[in-house]
């Protein structure tokens, strides 16, 4: 296992740096500004996106490229630390076209699609001209355990009729979404094995039936891109717009998933190590009872903890995508699981720190922080709770002392 990435991937990591510093972090108060009114600002996010391309940054999270399409393929090990990078800013992503949940859906069409999705989808999504969005958790039953998804996809004749409510389908209301993938059952027989029951299917955002009923605000913060709660009455597509096969959604969705965990873990760590960056200059420059803050105990060893602790998350997500890389997604599912567990209670942790040693201001927006903890909170549900990775894991665990149970027999000191 060597994490020495080679010389270009390095020279990569050190432009992309200095693009972030040169074009974004100088227009990020300014989509601040514009996007508390509830606005996406895509003239200003749309000139970036060509300075990414021509710069080289364009759909870098993808391993598989093929020649015929546009970006420059990396190795989730490479493409690793460029997440990072630009993670210090939240609506950076889009400007390299590696924001999620398009990530997601160009990896499920990459692999999937038909020669006329690819098309009609992947094509205008890989060239950054369309934004996509992604339908499958639902506010009525515990999404901690996906079988319980109720939204129907219902057969007749040569289309697909659904019915159903989802939520915190983000990036809906972006202004150049054009499509979300639905996740629903196709089969209810009551004898159906509980992961062959679910599809995905392509659903145009102006299909009528659809629609975006509100955009749910994450710990009181409204994304101007949404994370919405939509419903479907009697949706109808044609059957051609069936992503992969029938009641294979649950197969789709693992291989969406294994990825999309390691931008996102990646993407924490650069937001963790920003919030040490702004603790460490607060501590040195702020003064209490005498003495600056960085000179008490206690704040050295939140500064302390926090770097150990994300040099440890960091270096736990770069195995995860080193095994992904060497024996493919399936071999890192665990990993994955833990990298996602990890990175989630890494931030708010982390965050939580550095909003102490900012005191009230750490709690109000002239600072990132705030949006950077409830950000980490909302992380700790998303692709999945802790607990099932919790559980996952244990299970893992359990698994491996029942095949050698008794083995740990000679330790005991016992007569």
């Amino acid at each position: 296992m060597n994490f020495e990435l080679p010389e270009d991937v390095q020279q990569m990591q050190k432009t992309m740096r200095r693009f972030m510093d040169e074009q974004v972090l100088p227009r990020n108060a300014e989509f601040e500004r514009i996007a508390a009114t509830g606005v996406f600002p895509t003239a200003m996010v749309e000139p970036l996106k060509k300075l990414a391309r021509e710069a080289g940054f364009w759909n870098i999270f993808l391993p598989g490229l093929r020649e015929d399409e546009p970006g420059t393929q990396l190795s989730n090990m490479q493409y690793a630390p460029l997440a990072e990078i630009m993670g210090r800013i939240p609506w950076a992503a889009e400007i390299f076209n590696c924001n999620a949940p398009d990530t997601g859906n160009m990896e499920l069409l990459h692999l999937f699609a038909t020669p006329e999705q690819r098309e009609r989808w992947l094509k205008p999504l890989l060239e950054g001209e369309i934004r996509s969005c992604f339908s499958m958790t639902e506010p009525d039953v515990a999404s901690s355990d996906a079988t319980n998804i109720e939204t129907t996809i219902r057969r007749e004749g040569d289309q697909y009729v659904i019915n159903g409510r989802k939520w915190f389908t983000t990036g809906a209301l972006h202004p150049n979404c054009k499509v979300t993938i639905v996740m629903g059952v196709t089969n209810d027989a009551t004898d159906a094995p509980r992961h062959q029951r679910h599809s995905m299917v392509l659903v145009p955002m102006d299909t009528p039936g659809f629609r975006i009923v509100r955009n749910v605000p994450i710990m009181n913060h409204h994304a101007p891109e949404g994370h919405c709660e939509v419903t479907f009455s009697n949706v109808r597509v044609p059957v051609s717009n069936l992503l992969g096969e029938e009641n294979a959604g649950f197969a789709l969705a693992q291989a969406r998933l294994g990825p999309g965990r390691v931008h996102h873990c990646m993407r924490t760590i650069g937001q963790c190590e920003l919030a040490v960056e702004l603790m460490c200059d607060r501590a040195l420059t702020r003064r209490a009872f005498g003495k600056n803050l960085s000179d008490y105990a206690n704040v050295q060893d939140w500064i302390a903890y926090s770097r150990v602790e994300i040099d440890q998350a960091r270096l736990f997500v770069l195995q995860a995508a080193w095994k992904m890389d060497a024996y493919g997604n399936k071999s890192a599912h665990l990993d994955v699981s833990a990298i996602k567990l990890v990175a989630a209670q890494l931030q708010t942790r982390v965050v939580d720190r550095a909003i102490q040693v900012f005191g009230a201001m750490g709690i109000t927006p002239d600072t990132p922080l705030s949006y950077l903890w409830t950000w980490g909170r909302a992380m700790r549900f998303f692709d999945g709770p802790d607990e099932v990775h919790l559980r996952a894991i244990a299970r893992s665990e359990l698994s491996r002392a029942k095949a050698n149970l008794g083995a740990t027999a000679p330790y005991y000191n016992v007569a």
